[in-house]
């Protein structure tokens, strides 16, 4: 029986099963193309295409001449040798060399955007990290109904909400309206929240900055950061200017020694430059808070700074209470609950 009857029906040929197709001359021509050998089979007086996988680095005529197939039977078949080409091919042939170029090229992109993230960093050291809640910010918008207590604290500040909702009436009579506010009070008594409702009042935008984020390292950043928030302030005009926690760089100068303690300084003094060169069409009015007024410079509390000072005292009973409807006017609760007792 021929090896042919065995595989007639097979699409892919084993070599020796070709090599002894070869031999009954069964074949009629062999084409190669790559590692891939198509053959001609003639069967019954019609042609059958079928393929083999070719010897890596062995050229047909030696596998088949191996496998026992004689040379005049080699001779009497056409062998065709075809050059692979197309994307596949270059693509296998090339990648060899691409793939350490790819990684280079990869590692040279990330270098590159990691220094300059660092530059733009380095670039941006000294702008301000103010958080701004603008007017129409309907989430974190504040007003006085928001904050429970604090009478006569909100009277206090009536006059600066209406200096920033009607500025003209005041410039056109020639008022003093206070630069700064300053509002000192224990820690937890809502001296921050209380600044927000002025500026959601008011509906001006609102630039929160802590005291602390002034001071770095670096000599100059503070400086720099309190120019650049006063800047962006004037450009949103009329705004408010917040201040937590004054007192990490507003404390009396000439006490401590090194590096940092020339930094808050020199914070401390570009704050008083800034306040300083407020014209009365700025618009802009400095709030600042603190538990520790006692350690402030003296220069912080003259005229034409923070010279306008409103005491935030613990909340009474009926504060509480208050504070408690405001917790509570946004959440189911049971009839005999009684926020009294």
């Amino acid at each position: 029986m021929s090896y042919w009857q065995g595989s007639q029906k097979k699409e892919t040929l084993s070599l020796s099963e070709l090599a002894a197709l070869v031999e009954e001359g069964k074949v009629e021509s062999l084409e190669v193309s790559g590692s891939t050998i198509t053959a001609r089979v003639l069967e019954n007086e019609s042609v059958f295409e079928r393929t083999a996988r070719k010897e890596s680095g062995v050229s047909l005529i030696e596998t088949l001449t191996n496998l026992g197939v004689p040379a005049e039977k080699l001779k009497a078949v056409p062998i065709e040798v075809k050059e692979e080409s197309g994307f596949r091919y270059w693509f296998l042939t090339l990648l060899p060399f691409l793939a350490p170029m790819i990684l280079v090229l990869i590692l040279v992109w990330f270098i590159a955007k990691q220094i300059r993230g660092a530059g733009m960093q380095a670039f941006t050291f000294g702008q301000t990290r103010a958080r701004v809640i603008h007017p129409d910010d309907q989430a974190q918008r504040v007003t006085f109904a928001d904050v429970a207590g604090m009478k006569e604290a909100k009277e206090e500040l009536e006059e600066v909400v209406d200096f920033l909702r009607h500025p003209k009436k005041y410039i056109d009579i020639g008022a003093q309206i206070p630069k700064g506010v300053l509002l000192m009070g224990p820690p937890g008594t809502g001296k921050t929240l209380l600044a927000r409702a002025v500026a959601g009042e008011a509906g001006v935008p609102f630039f929160s900055v802590s005291g602390s984020e002034f001071v770095e390292m670096f000599v100059g950043v503070g400086a720099s950061r309190v120019r650049d928030l006063f800047q962006q302030a004037k450009k949103h005009a009329p705004a408010i200017v917040f201040i937590d926690e004054i007192d990490a760089v507003g404390r009396v100068r000439g006490t401590g020694v090194g590096g940092g303690n020339d930094e808050r300084e020199q914070t401390l003094n570009q704050i008083l430059v800034e306040m300083d060169g407020f014209e009365p069409n700025d618009q802009v009015i400095v709030m600042a808070a603190t538990n520790r007024p006692d350690v402030l410079d003296t220069a912080l509390l003259r005229p034409g700074r923070f010279d306008r000072r409103v005491t935030i005292d613990l909340p009474d009973r009926q504060d509480r209470l208050e504070i408690l409807k405001i917790h509570s006017r946004k959440k189911p609760l049971y009839d005999d609950v009684d926020l009294n007792t």
